[in-house]
């Protein structure tokens, strides 16, 4: 952002919801911290905005609020601004990127997302996954493990494709990990099963959206 945000801007994102970053406000007003990268419109009815990371960090440093560390670094995110959630397949992170600003910015994707579902979902429901999750699979998936306390990376799970539709695959090189991915991805409403590479290889997870009914 090219300079710091107004008052008037100031006092929307403080007023966030403080689960889900849903924000308030005219439609000039919540468009104008889209273009600074604060917001970012659903783009599903109703259309709300919510903060970005960048955002939440704002809302942080308000008179009143702890703020960051100034040596904990802004957390991983698209180009955009938008979260973006460890798959395990990236680079590993500097040292201190998973501290407390990393958390935070997991906790507010997640409590987003599940906003989404009872926004999106026919029914309303915040424990099955929306359309969303079966559009963009891998993020979802790595989403949901990362929410749930699980870690990526090379001494953790990893997150792709597959050539199944609406299939992941997970892999750990722990058989516990697995087992504790496999935990939360099915608490977060997916289909988990465990599958082998071979007679006698290592084990590995197929996770799919669970759908209703």
């Amino acid at each position: 952002m090219a300079k710091p945000p107004t008052a008037a801007q100031r006092r929307i994102i403080e007023a966030a919801d403080p689960a889900t970053g849903r924000l308030t406000g005219s439609e000039a007003q919540l468009a104008a911290l889209v273009r600074h990268r604060l917001a970012f419109r659903h783009p599903r009815p109703p259309h709300a905005f919510f903060l970005t990371p960048a955002g939440h960090r704002i809302r942080e440093e308000a008179p009143g609020r702890a703020a960051p560390s100034p040596e904990t670094p802004a957390a991983a995110a698209t180009p955009s601004g938008i979260f973006a959630a460890r798959t395990g397949t990236e680079p590993a992170p500097p040292p201190g990127a998973d501290g407390p600003a990393r958390a935070r910015d997991v906790r507010s994707a997640w409590e987003g997302l599940l906003e989404m579902r009872r926004m999106t979902n026919a029914d309303g429901a915040r424990d099955r996954p929306c359309a969303w999750e079966r559009t963009h699979l891998v993020q979802a998936a790595a989403l949901a493990l990362e929410a749930a306390g699980c870690r990526p990376g090379p001494e953790g799970y990893e997150v792709g494709e597959t050539p199944q539709p609406e299939a992941v695959a997970v892999r750990d090189a722990s058989a516990e990990r697995l087992r504790a991915c496999a935990a939360a991805l099915s608490a977060a409403g997916w289909q988990v099963s465990e599958h082998a590479e071979r007679p006698g290889g290592s084990h590995y997870l197929l996770a799919s959206p669970r759908r209703a009914g």
